[in-house]
């Protein structure tokens, strides 16, 4: 089949995702993003990393809106689903647009199964059907919780109760999953097995996602871009490939190499992007 060719001109299509020059304070006073700026294309996996307090939960809870009940609010900038302003959206719009977030440390139940923690995810759905087809289609991810649906959260393993969060966030059918610190906690086998479900959901579901990871060598070899965030900005972003082979990122994220600096403001070399300043 012939493909139909583009219109000469033609505007291209907005990213799923667009944050443009953000900054967040908390509590009116302490500036914790400070201009930062990121693109999420349909159906990418897109990865921020840095180490802790780099800014990056506060970066998916801005996109997330869930920065009010910390007291935090986005006070510069704009972020975009779709070529559409979302910041000014609630939690509860945004999923039912198609954006959910799992939390940092999961978050489940401990009182609930782990098949009722699932179906609270569907609370913004009303088609049974639907909801027990996407019950079947999590426990097809995630066979192991079909093995554990009728135990209490509190009583299953760190693996499962992540792959339980992930799977509530995949039963109200998000576009896009932004995904906090999902390898924390756990052994690497497990880490390697919820990496390999999140790869799986992208190319077979194509939902998109956008994971905040300390385990920099972990997510760069899952993701296709990735930006590094230090002091609440971006200070580097590309290709995941060409970010794993950096010296640099090899240095300070990778643990490979044995020099003494201990930020990338250390690297002469480096131009800093200086974003926040656009």
């Amino acid at each position: 089949m012939t493909a139909t060719p583009s219109t000469p001109g033609a505007a291209a299509p907005p990213p799923l995702l667009q944050v443009s020059g953000i900054e967040v304070i908390y509590n009116h006073v302490i500036l914790v993003l400070k201009g930062v700026s990121l693109v999420v294309p349909e159906g990418g996996i897109v990865a921020l990393l840095g180490g802790n307090g780099a800014g990056k939960t506060t970066t998916l809870r801005a996109v997330s809106n869930l920065l009010r009940g910390e007291r935090g609010e986005v006070t510069k900038g704009v972020i975009e689903l779709r070529g559409e302003r979302i910041e000014n959206l609630t939690p509860a719009e945004l999923v039912k647009r198609g954006v959910v977030q799992v939390m940092e440390g999961r978050h489940c139940f401990a009182h609930l199964t782990i098949e009722e923690n699932l179906l609270t995810g569907a609370y913004t759905r009303r088609d049974k059907g639907e909801i027990a087809a996407n019950l079947d289609k999590v426990y097809t991810y995630f066979p192991r919780l079909k093995t554990r649906r009728a135990s209490q959260a509190a009583y299953t393993s760190g693996g499962e109760q992540q792959m339980c969060a992930i799977g509530r966030a995949l039963m109200c059918n998000p576009g896009m999953v932004l995904l906090d610190e999902p390898s924390m906690g756990l052994a690497p086998q497990i880490v390697e097995e919820v990496f390999n479900i999140v790869k799986d959901l992208n190319g077979k579901e194509r939902v998109t996602f956008l994971l905040a990871e300390q385990n920099t060598n972990m997510a760069l070899k899952y993701a296709d871009y990735g930006y590094i965030m230090e002091s609440g900005r971006i200070v580097m972003d590309g290709k995941a490939a060409e970010l794993a082979s950096n010296e640099d990122v090899k240095e300070f994220y990778l643990g490979v190499g044995g020099g003494e600096r201990k930020s990338f403001r250390d690297v002469k070399s480096y131009k800093r992007r200086k974003r926040w300043l656009a």
